[in-house]
């Protein structure tokens, strides 16, 4: 009995990770029979890296995935997750009860779909985060069908190293650990909801000096801790900075800007340029 017992329990919780992992695949089709609420994305409301003028941007032009999720009384009842290629890409069409729902929609670059499945605790893939773009608020359906076009806005903060002296040719990768951020999403506030430890690892191309990573401010402002160390393709250090206290602001540029390799770069006491690029038009360089 016992031994029944145990994989009876066994088998149920098989079956619910599977559930849990086929709620979160993609399901691009987007269009459902009976449809009675079509939502699209009309356009992303950003300023772009490296332009002074707002633009509303077209969602395929800078993100590959996109997250609908809507709920009712806390618990979700619809999911669809697309990625770049699939028909519609950018509008689904619900067939929904009448009734007051909260949407919200995610647009971002990550390696896989978005965990939707709580509004205040939005998770991306292996905690690895891009450039992001949401939407939230209520939605409701009555007797009649409607289109909604929606305008996304932006929900990151940005990091940018630039590295004005020579990268020495057994670098391969740039390792990224930072605090203070976050790699959960609250849907509902905006702004990151757990205290994260993020790390990133890129990869160095030949003649690469800008490095660029991402993080969710838990306030409109922030500070980060962040360690930057270079590593060769064993996995050694070749050089290290730790950025104390690094201002971060929502839809920000940070760019630390400086000489990273001088006597091996094992400490932060270079000076650097700091700016801050505000909504993406104004950047907060530290020089090192």
């Amino acid at each position: 009995m016992k031994l029944k017992t145990l994989l009876t329990v066994a088998l149920a919780l098989l079956m619910a990770s599977c559930e849990k992992v086929a709620l979160e695949k993609e399901n691009g089709t987007s269009m459902e029979d009976d449809a009675n609420v079509v939502l699209k994305i009309a356009s992303l409301d950003q300023i772009p890296f490296d332009e002074p003028t707002r633009a509303s941007t077209n969602v395929t032009q800078l993100c590959t995935r996109i997250n609908f999720a809507l709920f009712q009384g806390g618990s979700r009842v619809k999911n669809v997750a697309q990625k770049e290629g699939d028909t519609n890409f950018g509008t689904v069409g619900l067939s929904l009860s009448e009734g007051t729902y909260q949407l919200a929609v995610l647009a971002h670059s990550c390696s896989g779909t978005a965990t939707t499945t709580q509004l205040e605790k939005i998770t991306f893939p292996d905690n690895k985060i891009t450039d992001t773009f949401y939407y939230y608020g209520n939605l409701t359906v009555g007797s009649e069908p409607k289109n909604y076009s929606l305008e996304l806005k932006r929900c990151v903060a940005m990091f940018r190293l630039t590295i004005t002296d020579d990268v020495p040719d057994n670098v391969t990768t740039m390792k990224f650990y930072y605090t203070g951020g976050s790699s959960t999403f609250s849907a509902v506030s905006g702004y990151g909801s757990v205290n994260s430890r993020q790390t990133v690892s890129l990869e160095v191309a030949d003649g690469q000096k800008t490095f660029d990573v991402f993080t969710f401010p838990k306030a409109e402002t922030g500070e980060l801790k962040m360690t930057v160390t270079a590593l060769d393709a064993s996995g050694n250090t070749v050089a290290e900075q730790v950025f104390e206290d690094v201002p971060v602001t929502r839809n920000q540029i940070t760019r630390y800007t400086g000489s990273f390799f001088g006597d091996q770069g094992m400490s932060a006491n270079n000076s650097w340029t700091m700016t801050a690029d505000g909504e993406w038009d104004e950047e907060s360089v530290v020089s090192f």
